[in-house]
């Protein structure tokens, strides 16, 4: 079997054995079964025996432990193909706060940006890549990461090696993989000679061959390094990522991540169209931007042009707005550009900080100054008050600048106010992406379009500007309960749209489904309670690096290859979360479910 983990038994919720034989490791017992094929809910057992489900239905028999599900949802564990770990793997057993919502296995490696293949003296480049792509803190990184390896099967070994509270998977990444073969030449967007693309498709297969489970790139003006250079991959040209492409058909192995600003739509997607042909799934991040709000159609069909031609291509999506967050202790808030606060306050610690900021004159002061000719300026009706629990999908009334109307005060003085809430920890969002008409309804649409897939949460990443590790729980509990501005979404939709669906997109068949044979993560979830709570700020990365985290309630238990990681919240010590190494077969006499893209559906009618 595939799915092995390290696995103890546990010694919470223990069935006495007596002189009975244990017929299982571990029964989930009387809970309602959502199984991730998208099939109605059902009561339902789960049973688990070395690491697999082993009996869904009426199980008879005894454990070394039984949970009590009873009133619960018993779902697979959700499975995340968009983080960016891949520094924090080599520092970190946990993989928070992406392990508080119910994720079993993680991908990293998007977007282009990793750690392998590098060379030594490459280390601080490629550190400056991610602190400035990704919003992780360069300190961080240099004290946390130890460069075992130069290889990228080297940096696979490396994560290999070690234990964690999920599973990962790893993609090969564009720009350390361009910087590697190409030097200076790769850094300054230079075009690769044919050589190039030929070796650089020699190491993205021995990647691919060692167990990655793709590779990734970036074409986006928004993705720059610490010191403003642009990613390396961002000007690359047809032939070399069709070269790549082209590489990884040789191997028979992978799919593609590709993000794209779009600029020149046609010639893009052809580029896109080739990749594809080669037989390597492709996934385009797509997002509803505010400067072109209806563009996201035009890019979606042509997506769905590309599967009605057989070509196996599908869009990443989020699960709500794409925002920032503001406030006094993250990387960004409305007051930065003031000069008195930026000559008065902004080295100051966080509670001197706040003290100044109460005291009147300065408060008088700052607001003179013109804190509304900030980078905020004329764009208070697109900031809101988070709120806790958060609200992420704010009516236009609820905006500062709505709000600030009916007070009969500027929005730079109500915002400066509110900055000031909660000990200076409050904190304001400002949707950027999904969010054009202030509502969720065409985000609704996009997911459930035959052509998408669930991803886009980032987490790990931007740690001082965005959480949306969240995604998985806000995609049951929002779209599946909560919602009141619109149309919600079915429970076993959702369900299998974070499990079935985003495990086979990436190759991982193995996992995703409540079925015997299939891995054995589940989650079991109150769903009356499930929410995600307001995010915080924590200092606990390597030099006492910054970040935000965002903890869940309504997780009674999360299991990762038949162990216990999770209960009620708090991790249980329990590491049995390993690295992935490359796409996984369905198990052998595993029910013949398919998931919702069209490409992948047809691979499965075709077997």
């Amino acid at each position: 079997m595939e799915c092995k983990h390290v696995r103890r038994p546990g010694t919470v919720d223990a069935e006495p054995p007596g002189e009975r034989r244990l017929t299982h490791d571990l029964i989930v017992r009387g809970g309602t079964v959502l199984d991730g094929t998208g099939a109605p809910p059902r009561a339902a057992d789960v049973a688990v025996t070395g690491g697999v489900i082993s009996a869904v239905g009426e199980v008879v028999g005894t454990a070394h432990r039984v949970v009590d599900a009873d009133g619960a949802l018993v779902t697979p564990g959700f499975v995340d193909i968009h983080t960016h770990y891949d520094g924090m793997v080599t520092w970190s057993p946990q993989l928070t706060p992406t392990s508080w919502h119910g994720v079993t296995t993680a991908v990293m490696g998007n977007c282009g940006v990793g750690f392998a293949p590098v060379r030594p003296a490459d280390h601080a480049t490629l550190i400056e890549l991610m602190e400035g792509v990704e919003d992780i803190p360069g300190t961080a990184l240099h004290e946390g990461i130890q460069w075992e390896w130069e290889s990228f099967p080297e940096y696979l070994d490396a994560v290999g090696r070690r234990r964690f509270d999920l599973d990962v998977g790893v993609l090969v990444p564009h720009a350390p993989l361009r910087l590697y073969v190409m030097g200076e030449r790769g850094a300054e967007r230079e075009p690769a000679t044919p050589d190039d693309v030929a070796r650089m498709g020699e190491l993205l297969a021995d990647g691919l061959r060692a167990g990655a489970l793709g590779f990734s790139t970036s074409r986006t003006i928004n993705h720059r390094a610490s010191t403003g250079e642009l990613t390396p991959s961002l000007s690359a040209e047809r032939d070399e990522l069709v070269g790549l492409a082209q590489a990884m058909g040789t191997t028979g192995r992978g799919y593609i991540e590709l993000i794209s600003d779009f600029e020149d739509l046609a010639p893009e997607f052809e580029t896109f169209r080739r990749m594809a042909a080669t037989g390597r799934p492709v996934h385009v991040s797509l997002n509803q931007r505010a400067v072109v709000p209806g563009q996201w159609r035009e890019e979606l069909a042509l997506i769905a042009a590309a599967a009605d031609e057989g070509l196996p291509m599908c869009a990443q999506v989020a699960v709500r707005g794409i925002g920032i967050l503001m406030g006094l202790q993250a990387t960004l808030h409305p007051l930065l550009a003031n000069p008195v606060y930026q000559a008065e306050v902004s080295q100051l610690d966080h509670d001197a900080k706040v003290a100044a900021l109460r005291d009147p004159d300065r408060r008088a002061r700052i607001l003179q100054a013109g804190a509304a000719d900030s980078f905020m300026a004329d764009r208070y009706d697109r900031l809101f008050p988070l709120g806790d629990p958060p609200d992420y999908e704010p009516p236009p009334d609820d905006s500062v600048a709505s709000r600030a109307a009916r007070e009969e005060r500027s929005p730079a003085e109500l915002t400066y106010d509110l900055l000031l809430q909660d000990d200076g920890r409050e904190l304001l969002y400002f949707p950027v992406f999904n969010y054009a008409d202030a509502t969720l309804d065409d985000q609704r649409e996009l997911l459930l379009h035959p052509d998408t897939v669930v991803g886009l949460s980032d987490g790990g990443a931007h740690v001082g500007t965005i959480c949306d590790a969240s995604f998985p729980t806000t995609l049951i509990g929002f779209w599946g309960r909560d919602r009141s501005r619109g149309p919600r979404i079915d429970l076993p939709w959702l369900v299998k749209a974070h499990t079935l669906d985003t495990a086979a997109s990436v190759g991982l068949h193995d996992r995703g489904v409540l079925a015997p044979g299939y891995c054995a993560d589940l989650n079991v979830i109150d769903l009356d309670r499930l929410a995600p709570r307001r995010p915080e700020m924590v200092f606990d990365l390597p030099a006492g690096g910054k970040r935000l985290v965002q903890r869940a309630d309504g997780y009674k238990v999360t299991i990762v290859g038949g162990t216990v990681t999770y209960a009620q919240g708090e991790h249980t010590g329990e590491l049995p979360g390993r690295l992935v190494r490359g796409g996984r077969q369905r198990p052998v006499g595993g029910p013949d479910v398919r998931p919702s893209m069209r490409w992948l559906a047809a691979r499965a009618e075709s077997r």
